[in-house]
């Protein structure tokens, strides 16, 4: 299963469900584009200290952006951007999954929703 960005988030603010259900999950598996968007949202070092240590804690594996990813985000982006609002973070992120045939937890449902062939698991922090 790919944990997208949201559930980290959850995690990382404490709500006790995100952290239930990746403790469920064992090693975590996100795409690059999420540990970007962690990145993008760090204060200072020590929030990133936390979230590397998490991550090492938690065994993350993180996906690279692939040639094969990057030609289905160019799919995904030219049916959906205009139609759905498909922005490139979520699109990457879907195309990651796809790529590598895994569902995806997510509390962004409506972000995802249109994207044929994501398999997706609701999460409500």
């Amino acid at each position: 299963m790919l944990v997208d960005t949201d559930v980290l988030i959850w995690h990382l603010r404490g709500y006790p469900n995100a952290t239930r259900r990746l403790d469920e999950l064992g090693a975590l598996t996100l795409s690059a584009i999420s540990w970007l968007e962690l990145l993008q949202g760090m204060r200072n070092k020590a929030e990133l200290l936390a979230v590397k240590k998490m991550l090492d804690k938690r065994s993350a594996r993180l996906l690279p952006v692939t040639e094969a990813i990057t030609l289905r985000v160019t799919e995904l982006m030219e049916s959906l951007t205009l139609s759905h609002g498909l922005q490139m973070g979520d699109a990457l992120i879907a195309a990651t999954a796809i790529e590598h045939q895994l569902s995806m937890l997510t509390a962004n449902v409506k972000h995802f929703g249109a994207v044929e062939g994501l398999h997706i698991e609701s999460f409500s922090p």
